[in-house]
């Protein structure tokens, strides 16, 4: 983690320093600045759909404060303050302040403005940082409804870029007015001060014990699974699977997160430069697999909780395996067919994604399920995956080499030596070669589940502090 804020850091440092340069040289004929703020709403939006996803809600330990003479504001103050030196709070700073002052070297612009227009963009920043907070109270128990707005923002997008309604020269008029009448910054103070005063009402409102020990009662609700006794001896596991995926917070997000990814393509397919064949074979993968990725790293931690008592019963350790795999399987093939639409981008980009199925059906599933072999971290299915890291080890950093990295440098190999067609071919025929030795990989598979059965019942009765 301390490498990755280290990495990002930088990465936004160089973003800010290079920003100017960047957008001088590739549009000449416009200020660097009037183009960035065209398009600081879309930074916004992006930003506020980032940190809904990735970004957790300040946490205090307020119990203790309950029954101390601290005054329930001050605590409130305290929590919400402190939350304004988060990480992703700072990153914005790192691409601002950079830019800020090459448009003053550089532009020529009044130094006086310029830091009040940086000031303008730090206050919108943290603006979105507590317009966070109050959308994830609301929707982080029900992601789906928070769809709607995104699909808004796509809408938006989309008549900016057909150029209907072009929000971007909304956006560029009002922070341009605001570089030359920087008492307009008041105009985005009062957003941040409107939003800080919702949070504190919030917080206010819901700052009592009982609130938080108070059980929500619900009405008990079974489902008819029947249907998974075709599949023979795996049926039971299969549906212990689906409940527990349908019953709890972290695996039910993963379907949802599975469908989102599938609009992955359209950031790649719909921009020629972006149309390298290797690369696409990446985002195959990546978009066929979603739920395989999201599920399959996990594997056996979903059963933490009960893994020893399954142990100890006469359970065929090869029928456990197959019904994951028989799972994610059915996940490719459904994701597979959802992504037909893209043939609007030409047939080869369909035919490179139903290569990825297969090779994810053959190769990449027994992978993860081989790697599941090693898991020995515990997962709390009722808390949420977002910056969730409960479960995570150097297993799931390096399995993604495997699956990710081997079939794009393996079409790229074919693609150069050959053709693309082969290379698609390639990589749909190590699928099928999967596939038919499906049954002598899992038994090779359960072979080291049952060699790392002890350490892994040991790790998982292990508590994460």
């Amino acid at each position: 983690m301390g490498f990755l804020v280290v990495y990002f850091l930088l990465v936004f440092l160089v973003l800010g320093i290079a920003l100017y340069p960047l957008l001088e040289k590739s549009f000449p004929d416009q200020k660097p600045l009037a183009i960035v703020n065209s398009f600081v709403i879309f930074w916004l939006a992006f930003e506020l759909v980032f940190r809904f996803f990735m970004q957790s809600l300040p946490v205090m330990n307020i119990k203790p404060l309950l029954i101390l003479p601290v005054k329930r504001e001050s605590v409130i103050h305290f929590v919400l303050l402190k939350s304004a030196t988060s990480i992703f709070n700072i990153f914005p700073l790192l691409v601002i302040i950079p830019f800020g002052i090459l448009n003053i070297i550089e532009g020529n612009y009044n130094p006086v403005n310029m830091i009040f227009w940086m000031f303008a963009m730090y206050v919108l920043a943290l603006s979105i940082n507590y317009a966070n907070f109050l959308i994830k109270k609301k929707f982080a128990e029900n992601i789906v409804a928070f769809l709607p707005f995104v699909a808004i923002g796509v809408v938006l997008f989309g008549l900016d870029y057909y150029g209907t309604f072009k929000i971007s020269s909304l956006s560029g008029i009002l922070l341009d007015g605001l570089v030359a009448q920087p008492i307009f910054v008041v105009a985005p103070i009062l957003l941040l001060v409107t939003l800080y005063f919702f949070n504190f009402k919030y917080l206010k409102t819901n700052f009592y014990l009982d609130s938080s020990l108070q059980s929500k009662v619900e009405e008990a609700k079974t489902s008819d699974l029947t249907w998974t006794k075709r599949f023979g001896a795996i049926a039971p596991f299969l549906s212990l699977d689906i409940k527990m995926i349908w019953r709890n917070k972290r695996p039910k997000t993963t379907i949802w997160i599975s469908l989102i990814f599938l609009a992955y393509g359209l950031l790649f397919y719909s921009n020629p430069s972006n149309s390298a064949p290797a690369f696409l074979v990446f985002v195959g993968v990546f978009m066929t697999g979603a739920f395989m990725l999201n599920y399959g790293q996990f594997v056996p931690s979903w059963d933490s909780d009960y893994y020893g008592m399954m142990m100890s019963q006469n359970i065929p350790m090869k029928q456990y395996l197959a019904s994951k795999a028989a799972l994610m399987s059915v996940s490719v093939l459904v994701l597979a067919i959802l992504s037909t639409p893209y043939l609007y981008f030409g047939w080869n980009i369909l035919a490179i994604n139903m290569a990825c199925a297969l090779y994810n059906l053959g190769v990449n599933i027994p992978v993860l399920i081989f790697a599941g072999s090693f898991n020995k971290k515990r997962i709390d299915l009722d808390k949420s995956p977002f910056m969730n890291y409960q479960g995570t080890g150097a297993t799931q950093w390096i399995m993604g080499l495997p699956i990710l990295a081997l079939p794009a440098l393996i079409f790229y190999a074919f693609c150069k030596l050959v053709n693309v067609e082969t290379a698609t071919i390639t990589i749909a025929v190590l699928g099928i070669i999967g596939l038919g030795m499906r049954n002598v990989m899992m038994e090779k598979i359960a072979q080291s589940y049952r060699k790392r059965k002890y350490v892994t019942i040991s790790g998982f009765k292990q508590q994460e502090n």
